[in-house]
Parts: C-alpha cells; structure tokens; sequence
C-alpha cells in the first residue's frame, strides 16, 4: 500500500512519537466513552515490546491555538493508565533532554497538540520542534489523517515515519472496501441531507453494484422523481443534484435502492402515530405528513439485496433512529448485515458518528468486520480524496 507498519520500524531504544486520537468525550469531568483510548493500546504495547518509548502526541477539543484549561488532555490520564495498565507520564512543555533521560517501559503523554496556532497551520517551526523530541513517527490517529497539521503531516516528512495498529487497520479495511473490494460490493448512505454527501456519492456510484440511500436524503431522490412529500425533510435546491447522481448510477452500472414505502408521522416525537405509507413518482403526502423512516417492505428490499453481496460499506441511519419507532429500517437492516457478516459470507466495513450510535443501538455493531471511529477522514476517504496525514507515510 506503500507506507510502513510498526514492523517495518527499529524502535529498540528510540523515542518514538505517536500521533493518536485520544479525543474522547467529557462531561463534569468524566469521561462517558473511552473507546479511542482503549483503541490505541495495541501500538503503545507494541513500541514497548520492541524496547521503544512512546511519546504520545494527540489534540482534544477545540481551543483554537489558546491554552484552554478545560481542554487539558490531563483529564485523560487515569482512563489511559488504567487501558496500559502502568503510569504514565504527562508533559506539558516537552524537553527533548528530558525526554531522552526516561528509563525504559516509560509512556509519555504530551499537553494538547492545538494549544498552539502552529499546530493546525502546519507551520514548519513546530514540526522541527516535534521532531527533535523523537527518533521515529508512528501515526495511529486516522480519523485526524484528513488534517495537514504540524503532528500529522509536519513531523511525518522530518522523520522515519510508519502507521499505528489502528492506522493500519483502518486503511487496511478501507482498501478492501473500496479499492480493492469483493465484488459485489454494496454501500449503505443514509443520513439528512443530499447537500453533505454529494462528493460521496459521486464518487462511490462510479465504484459499486449496489447503492441504498436512505435518510432524509432518500426524500429529494424521491421528490427528483416526482413524489410530493408533504413536510418531509428534502433539500429542492439539489433536486438536480439528485438527478444527475441517478443518471450517473444508471450509466456506471451501479443499481439504486430507495424506499418504496415509509413510516409516515404528523409529529416528530418519540412513539408518534404513524401508518406505512407507499412511496413512489406518484406519492403524494398531505403538507403536514412526514417521511421519517424506511418501511416495511423497503427493509425487506435491502436485506434481499444485502444476500446478493461480498462487501457493504454502510454511512448513515435509514431513517430518525433515535426516536422509536422510526429506528425499524435500520435495525432489521444492520440484524441482516450482522447475521451475514457473522455466517462470513459479508465483508462489512461502517464508520460515521450516526452510522456507529445506530449500529450500536441495533446490537450489530460487534459483528461488522470493521467499524471505523473515524468521522471526517472516512467520508473524505470514501469520497475518493487524498488524506494528508496518510499521503505523508508514502515515501
């Protein structure tokens, strides 16, 4: 794939930085989801095995180049500790001397990486800073991979430079995906609007036999047919859009599944009244009906098409699955996804912050042969773009 592995690396007795994603939510305090930290654990213990010491480098939140207290990367500390099993170190003005003077098996976790403005204009200057604490650059934060910052890319042209576990994994599964997938291959994309997933989708109809879309968005492809859809949510500026993707999929060879009946609700409210309604060119809803999920006999059309493919890729929730009972499409299609992927024959790979909660909520998260924690670098990546932060690991 041309760029290294933490096999590829002499780490014996090298300061190794490691660029990771240990940005985890906080609330009072505590930490609600430790998740990406647990994620890392396999490249810290893999740098101590080989006799290297680990300099983690990492951001969290947004305090746009100021020093905000309440975005210490110190609240982190117990719940890293606990995932490694041993101490570590915390610094926040990192000194290469002392660095260098740590006993081996030591960890080391340096303050925020975006307390500085240098940080995300990648200027040179602390991406030779960064470099002088370290002998190697391993990173493992692909969901930051889609930023040019100074500890993403900077430091990576400076120094011997390879992937994280977690890095590896992610663009491992991403490659088989997508770039290099079983045929046939199918994609999930749902989620509110067309206008956020338009390069998305542009770019993966080119690529796959099979595209479900679902979601709000499903509303302006069916609205560019003809369907009147009431107060549903739909985006009539990218009806065109939406016709040129459909003309796109059909000269590609890649099929489109959209619903052909919905849950139809007048209130957006948890266990609402609601009928099935059939959706077509010829629907017409009353103005104050809306769509809120897939019906029925759509979630039996994508599980019939899921038993057609080798590979799915899935972004995004069919319908408002955080409200019951408008979570159904997506729960009987990720129960199918799992169950196939479970019986091997799906290579299922999802990733997106709604697509995991959904996942989550359906209990078939567990079964998917990769879910990604990444949100804007899986979108870019899936949109067919150049990741800096990847593109700097290639020689």
């Amino acid at each position: 794939m041309g760029w290294k592995t933490l096999d590829d690396m002499e780490l014996g007795g090298k300061r190794v930085l490691v660029r990771v994603d240990i940005n985890v939510p906080v609330e009072a305090g505590r930490l609600t989801d430790t998740t990406r930290i647990a994620r890392i654990v396999p490249t810290v213990k893999d740098i101590l095995a080989a006799g290297g010491l680990p300099i983690l480098l990492a951001h969290f939140g947004r305090p746009k180049g100021k020093v905000v207290p309440e975005m210490s990367l110190r609240v982190t500390l117990p719940a890293l500790e606990t995932a490694l099993g041993q101490e570590v170190s915390f610094v926040e003005r990192p000194d290469a001397e002392a660095l260098a003077a740590l006993p081996a098996g030591s960890v080391v976790l340096v303050e925020n990486t975006r307390f500085s403005p240098m940080e995300e204009a990648n200027d040179p200057q602390m991406a030779q800073f960064l470099a002088s604490l370290g002998d190697v650059f391993c990173n493992d934060a692909f969901s930051a991979a889609h930023r040019a910052h100074a500890s993403t890319t900077g430091v990576a042209h400076l120094l011997p430079s390879c992937a994280g576990r977690l890095m590896q994994a992610e663009l491992s599964a991403l490659e088989s995906a997508l770039s290099t997938p079983k045929r046939p291959v199918g994609a999930v994309v749902g989620g509110a609007k067309v206008s956020t997933k338009i390069a998305l989708l542009e770019n993966l109809v080119g690529k796959l036999d099979l595209l479900v879309i679902g979601g709000g968005m499903a509303n302006t492809f069916l609205a560019a047919q003809g369907a009147q859809l009431g107060a549903s949510l739909q985006e009539p500026d990218f009806i065109d859009t939406a016709k040129a993707i459909l003309a796109k999929a059909e000269s590609s060879g890649c099929r489109i599944l959209l619903p052909v009946d919905g849950l139809v609700a007048r209130e957006f409210k948890a266990g609402a009244d609601h009928e099935v309604v059939p959706l077509g060119p010829d629907t017409v809803l009353a103005v104050d009906q809306m769509v809120l999920d897939a019906g029925p006999d759509s979630a039996k059309a994508i599980t019939a098409a899921f038993a057609d493919l080798k590979t799915l890729i899935w972004n995004g929730p069919l319908g408002a699955f955080e409200i019951p009972p408008f979570d159904q499409a997506t729960n009987a299609a990720a129960a199918d996804a799992a169950r196939q992927t479970r019986a091997g024959t799906l290579i299922s790979v999802a990733g997106g912050g709604d697509t995991v909660a959904a996942l989550n909520q359906a209990g078939a998260a567990e079964a998917f042969t990769y879910i990604s924690t990444a949100g804007g670098a899986f979108l870019e990546w899936m949109e067919g773009k150049e990741l800096p932060g990847v593109a700097a690991l290639t020689p």
